[in-house]
């Protein structure tokens, strides 16, 4: 049975982080190959032609086929023939559709009791971007509501190095709302979004109108949420490059975090930690709305925990989301076999569902010598949009898989956490990360975003229905990116857009 306080642990190092002043050397480098890193990752200043290997977003690894709707679903292009077979084995379980217990097909069942999706695939659909309901759809499909509520006296934490926060979840709902349940249970309840308008007037007159969303609960059949809930919603996130982003070395990230902005420029990110649940070591964060997760196997595992309702050998929560409060959910079967593994889904099942999203290649970038998007991209530098959105990085030479080894990658993040303002503020703190901060998120593959998912819905939420509205949501630290952008002309805000649409 799951306790009240999450997995979800974060801690500080306990010597302090090494920041942009005080840069550490690569572990990994020779000196030859750190100063070819530092060339190859400098900040461009010349617009006028494409830099080298641009158009290979993952480096070696970047996928060239037609462009079309499993255009993210491609393995690496430098994979091994026997890690291709990998992939394919792993994307099988990615697709498959988890049932109740009981039931015939043993290996798919243990499926909730409660839940959001029925499996990976449903949620990550074509393994790209998530989105709010469409217009007149009743169900949600990939976003889904996160409960916690401010620790209490008896929510005590575990420790790691001294310095720990965590989430509690909601008493009787748990860290997030499930609007599915098994046959003989309810489900929680359902997700209530409420949009208003909101006219914005940039520069040259051009009204923008954009919709602030409120978010509640309804149909709750478990009683009341909490008084002292906090909300947040979240849509799926793009699936790839993830592996690539893991082999980013943690010291190239932190190099670049500034809080308390001591170069003045406004800037000031800062990491997230987590507690990774194998090697119980202090690890950087980096996927998630606000890079609360370390690894892609804890990040896979709490998934299918806590929007599968699925066990593992890290998570061993046979069911789910259910509280101690919700007496009919825990005393629902599970699907535990002890003749095919210790959970549900076992360390093969889970092995194979990490290498998949490890290995999701990027696809090739688009039109990346048109004028149109080299002047874009002059411009997207120009309002200091790449601050943030670091273009670039090298993985690290120490990389497991031969495949993700000294990449030059193009993710468009810094992988930190940013202030983003109160208009996109979610008031819900996560880790280290306040309520108005929110992991930098790629920007690698956006502009396939309505190729592969169908839409154009973008931001934690999805509120920003096209790339002009996503921008100009951007506050806090963004708010002098925001406003350049809002006072360019027509044509130069187009340009910008279609640089990002080459990504």
């Amino acid at each position: 049975m799951k306790t009240r306080f999450t997995i979800a642990l974060v801690a500080l190092l306990a010597g302090g982080m090494v920041f942009a002043q005080d840069r550490a050397v690569r572990s990994d480098l020779t000196a030859e190959d750190l100063a070819r890193v530092q060339a190859v990752t400098r900040s461009t200043t010349d617009f006028t032609k494409p830099e080298g290997s641009e158009k290979n977003s993952a480096g070696k690894g970047t996928t060239d086929f037609s462009v079309n709707a499993d255009s993210f679903s491609h393995f690496l292009d430098n994979l091994s023939f026997e890690q291709e077979e990998q992939f394919k084995l792993g994307n099988a379980l990615f697709r498959k559709i988890w049932v109740s217990s009981p039931s015939s097909t043993q290996a798919s069942d243990g499926l909730g009791p409660l839940f959001n999706a029925r499996g990976c695939q449903s949620c990550h659909i074509k393994d790209g971007r998530g989105h709010p309901p469409f217009e007149g759809q009743s169900e949600n499909v990939s976003m889904f509501l996160r409960l916690s509520v401010p620790p209490g006296e008896n929510d005590t934490p575990l420790a790691l190095d001294g310095v720990v926060a965590g989430e509690v979840g909601d008493p009787v709902y748990g860290t997030q709302l499930q609007d599915f349940a098994v046959p003989g249970l309810k489900a929680e309840g359902r997700m209530v979004i409420d949009y208003t308008d909101l006219p914005v007037t940039l520069g040259d007159g051009t009204v923008v109108t954009l919709r602030p969303p409120s978010y509640s609960a309804a149909d709750l059949n478990y009683g009341p949420l909490a008084d002292n809930v906090m909300i947040s919603p979240r849509i799926a996130s793009p699936m790839i490059g993830l592996g690539l982003v893991e082999q980013v070395p943690a010291e190239d990230i932190l190099a670049l975090a500034d809080p308390d902005d001591r170069d003045g420029d406004g800037i000031s990110g800062k990491p997230n930690f987590a507690i990774e649940p194998v090697s119980k070591s202090v690890m950087l964060g980096r996927f998630g709305w606000k890079a609360g997760m370390a690894s892609i196997r804890s990040q896979s595992a709490s998934a299918f925990a806590g929007d599968i309702g699925v066990s593992t050998p890290l998570f061993d929560l046979p069911h789910g989301d259910c509280t101690e409060n919700q007496a009919e959910c825990l005393a629902m079967p599970t699907g535990e076999q002890a003749r095919l593994g210790v959970s549900e889904a076992p360390d093969p099942v889970l092995d194979l569902v990490t290498f998949y999203a490890q290995t999701l290649g990027v696809p090739e970038r688009r039109d990346v010598d048109a004028p149109a998007v080299l002047r874009g991209k002059a411009a997207f530098y120009g309002a200091g949009c790449a601050s943030c959105h670091m273009p670039k990085f090298v993985t690290s030479r120490a990389a497991e898989n031969p495949a993700h080894r000294f990449q030059l990658i193009w993710p468009y993040s810094d992988f930190l956490l940013h202030d983003m303002g109160e208009g996109l503020a979610d008031h819900r703190p996560e880790g280290l990360a306040d309520g108005s901060e929110w992991r930098t998120p790629p920007l690698w593959g956006i502009g396939l975003t309505q190729t592969v998912s169908g839409h154009t819905f973008f931001l934690h939420d999805g509120r920003g229905r096209s790339l002009v509205e996503a921008i100009l949501w951007h506050g806090g630290e963004a708010q002098a990116s925001r406003d350049g952008f809002a006072k360019m002309s027509q044509s130069t805000r187009d340009d910008v857009i279609a640089f990002l649409e080459s990504l």
